[in-house]
């Protein structure tokens, strides 16, 4: 059989696509429709191919034609048809149609199973790449109500036949994993890359939902696709759920604040309030179509070593309790944070963040991987219609306060850095608050940490005591530590 290398799969012998569709033929309880538009009948196809098909797929169908699909799944008031909103419709017009047409009392062990796609491959000019979503609905026992699990793909192969090869497969991994893996969906997930290379295909969102799926926390999932490299940032809403990134980024200005949040603290809410208050009063720049994403790097959640997801769900709780949309990303450069904006918006952008960040970017070290080094990283960062708001710091020996007019970058650096400065790139924040300079996250998880008091007063309002109610940080623990 053939290896694939995927994280803890290397030198597994890992299923053919043929075997896998055979196994889910050969599943006498297994019975489903396929519903493929936009890129062939790719996955059905697989399992028409491998033998034994007649006892699992009820129907097979693409209704390629806009005013049929309208027909049959209803008419989209966007009139899109690459979106989520269709592709559950498509599931659930099609599972319907099963309950409907089926009798119980006559297959009363049938697992009923609806597998979607609503996809658009590269465009004739190969400009545009193309993307799409997909997802199954399903049952893993007759008595259960049914599960979902949805996601959204880039391709990034440059010819339309071989991204309709790399859909048919990743459309049978996926039904195979929903019935075969559902137990551990950190590995069914992995196992959606079998036969499949990164380079190929991403995915940058993916949702579980229903019974067996009521345990799994779809953040920790988004992070699973960060930290197996399956994308480079993903996102979640305040309300918790993930979200397409294209979705809410699409010809948005944005600001984005870096940061540990580890936890959040007034700092990090002031640094947001008045940067946000600053970009807004910039031209081409209006509060209803700005976006203000707190990003939190992989790195940064690596810097304890292993990541710890306990300690990254606290850290997206309190964010989204403070209504903030996070995106968790691989980009240890600033550059490319901006760039992966300007795959969803020509707009005007910030970046919010201290003097020791920015002192980092003109830091020499970070972008010896490029050719051109940072002259190109900074052609990449500032060529684009984007500020700095800077925070100022205050220095610990001295009681100073290090804005951009003081603070000291590499001497090779100087001459570089005045030219961003004076051409405006950079811009104070003046109306800081100086009685929270003194605040540091990690001191604060410190003083958590060693069960001290006085931490209280330095955060959020509410967000102390959502970290003592939920046991956040591992406040609890500590305490009751503190006391034996």
């Amino acid at each position: 059989m053939p290896i694939t290398i995927m994280g803890d799969r290397e030198f597994e012998n890992v299923p053919s696509i043929k075997s896998k569709a055979l196994r889910i033929n050969l599943n006498e309880n297994i019975y489903g429709t396929f519903a493929e538009i936009g890129a062939g009948q790719e996955t059905v196809r697989n399992f028409f191919r491998s033998g034994g098909a007649s006892g699992t797929i009820a129907k097979a169908m693409s209704a390629y034609d806009k005013d049929f699909s309208d027909a049959i799944y209803g008419i989209e008031e966007d009139k899109r048809y690459v979106t989520e909103v269709r592709l559950k419709k498509m599931l659930s017009h099609e599972i319907n149609l099963i309950e409907e047409r089926i009798s119980r009392e006559k297959h009363p062990n049938k697992l009923f199973f609806s597998y979607a796609n609503t996809v658009a491959t590269i465009d004739f000019a190969k400009q545009y790449k193309g993307h799409g979503w997909v997802g199954v609905r399903y049952q893993v026992d007759p008595s259960e109500g049914y599960n979902e699990i949805s996601l959204h793909i880039r391709f990034h192969e440059n010819d339309a036949r071989l991204q309709q090869i790399t859909l048919g497969i990743l459309g049978v991994n996926l039904i195979y994993g929903a019935y075969y893996k559902y137990d551990n969906p950190k590995k069914l997930l992995r196992y959606l890359y079998d036969h499949i290379d990164k380079d190929q295909l991403e995915i940058d969102t993916i949702n579980f939902s229903g019974p067996r799926f009521e345990q799994v926390d779809n953040r920790l999932m988004s992070l699973q696709l960060v930290k197996n490299g399956m994308t480079d940032a993903v996102m979640f809403a305040p309300d918790g759920n993930n979200i397409l990134p294209a979705k809410i980024l699409y010809k948005k200005n944005i600001l984005a604040l870096r940061g540990s949040f580890r936890p959040v603290t007034k700092v990090n809410m002031d640094m947001y309030k008045q940067s946000l208050e600053l970009f807004i009063k910039e031209k081409k720049v209006s509060e209803e179509n700005t976006e203000v994403i707190f990003e939190i790097t992989l790195s940064n959640l690596r810097a304890e070593g292993e990541i710890d997801e306990r300690d990254f769900m606290d850290r997206a709780e309190l964010l989204c309790s403070l209504g903030q949309t996070v995106m968790i990303s691989n980009f240890q450069e600033y550059y490319k944070v901006v760039e992966y904006f300007s795959r969803f918006t020509k707009e005007r952008m910030g970046l919010a963040m201290g003097v020791n960040n920015l002192v980092d970017i003109f830091d020499e070290k970070y972008y010896r991987h490029l050719s051109g080094g940072i002259l190109e990283a900074f052609g990449k960062l500032f060529f684009k219609d984007l500020k700095v708001y800077l925070y100022p710091l205050k220095d610990p020996e001295t009681g100073e306060i290090v804005n951009s007019d003081n603070l000291k970058v590499h001497p090779r650096m100087k001459e570089l850095y005045k030219f961003f400065k004076y051409n405006g790139k950079v811009v104070d924040i003046e109306d800081y608050n100086p009685e929270i300079l003194d605040i540091f996250s990690r001191e604060i998880l410190q003083m958590i940490s060693d069960g001290k008091n006085g931490w209280e007063d330095m955060l959020p309002e509410r967000t102390s005591a959502m970290i003592k109610n939920q046991n956040l940080f591992g406040y609890l623990e500590k305490k009751i530590e503190k006391k034996v």
